[in-house]
């Protein structure tokens, strides 16, 4: 494992002027632990210290980074014609699943792709093949709806709030998900938004003057015939 020389100051200089608090909220870590990987040293041991794939994965996020690259900054991935092999044939296996997944369950040891007919199951060979994967989500149009869960906003047909619940059909009674708290927050306007575009509905705001909000509501797009 040979990490970039100075990684801790390449981690300082990703946080940029966020506070370390601020990175502290965004990435789950605490903020004494950020400025100890930033140091390259546990400031109460005095021993150095190294990231873990799951640091360096809620980093990425926290930092709006590739994964892979941040991996590979960090000496998990020495390889480059390795890197450049692992991506083209994630790519060959995943692209058909990824795009017909409603969703997409993560554990530490399969990636569990939900279709309309069923379910993929495809284990986790190796960091590369797992740093890779997420790296595609995004792309893909999934979005992290919880810890292990991660949902293709491109088929979500109905929203219910109260419940967090996301449906893969416009009646809602079928398959569904229900999604954190947090992200249901952090996601709500897309959310609805992605569900107008997906039933061919348009959004209509009503302002409440009462309660001083905006509700979002649907009505069918029509058409000149």
């Amino acid at each position: 494992m040979k990490q970039l020389e100075g990684f801790g100051k390449f981690l300082e200089s990703l946080r940029g002027k966020m506070s370390l608090r601020e990175a502290a909220h965004k990435s789950g870590l605490s903020h004494a632990y950020i400025r100890d990987l930033e140091l390259e040293r546990n400031r109460s041991t005095n021993e150095k210290i190294n990231p873990s794939p799951v640091t360096l994965k809620k980093l990425s996020d926290a930092y709006n980074i590739s994964y892979t690259d941040l991996m590979a900054k960090a000496g998990y991935l020495e390889n480059e014609q390795e890197l450049m092999s692992g991506q083209a044939e994630l790519a060959e296996q995943e692209q058909v699943a990824m795009s017909d997944a409603m969703y997409i369950e993560v554990t530490s040891k399969e990636i569990i792709f939900h279709t309309r007919l069923g379910q993929i199951n495809k284990s986790v060979n190796s960091l590369l093949d797992f740093s890779l994967f997420l790296d595609q989500l995004d792309e893909q149009g999934f979005k992290k709806m919880d810890t292990d869960l991660f949902v293709n906003l491109n088929f979500v047909q109905k929203y219910v709030e109260r419940e967090g619940k996301l449906y893969f059909d416009p009646l809602g009674i079928g398959k569904y998900v229900v999604i954190a708290a947090i992200r249901q927050k952090k996601y709500h306007d897309l959310l609805i938004r992605s569900v107008a575009a997906n039933t061919g509905k348009a959004l209509e705001f009503h302002y409440d003057r009462n309660t001083g909000t905006t509700d979002a509501g649907f009505f069918p797009l029509k058409f000149p015939g």
